[in-house]
């Protein structure tokens, strides 16, 4: 058994090639799992671009407020408690509200080594639709 305490672990940052605005990354789980899971914290206005997952996509909100879009509908709004699945190859982007960061557990399992196709970022004309 090996206890990560909280706080033991640095968050990182991703790439701003795949996101937009201020997002933080905790592994919560390590190689050799073929599952990866992420705790992911997005502020307000920041967001993945678009992409897809080989195998899917499950995303637990922790807190805050989030919008998620497949790709061709409605930008959905996810609260706290709300469970999201992307299935295989279904590009979407998901990330805060302009105004309410929000955190979210993220996990997907790789396929030949890779569990993400990143795509292009989601404009600012786009995101803002989620406005109401």
């Amino acid at each position: 058994m090996d206890i990560k305490r909280s706080g033991s672990r640095p968050s990182a940052k991703p790439s701003p090639d795949y996101f937009t605005g201020a997002v933080r990354q905790d592994p919560l789980n390590e190689a050799p799992a073929r599952v990866r899971a992420v705790l992911v914290t997005f502020e307000p206005g920041a967001r993945t671009a678009w992409h897809t997952h080989p195998l899917g996509q499950t995303l637990i909100v922790t807190s805050g407020l989030g919008w998620a879009q497949k790709e061709g509908g409605p930008i959905e709004e996810i609260r706290p408690g709300d469970v999201v699945w992307f299935p295989p190859g279904e590009k979407h982007w998901h990330g805060a509200t302009a105004t309410v960061a929000m955190s979210h557990i993220a996990i997907q399992e790789a396929l030949g080594g890779s569990n993400v196709t990143w795509m292009e970022k989601v404009s600012d004309e786009d995101y803002g639709k989620g406005k109401k």
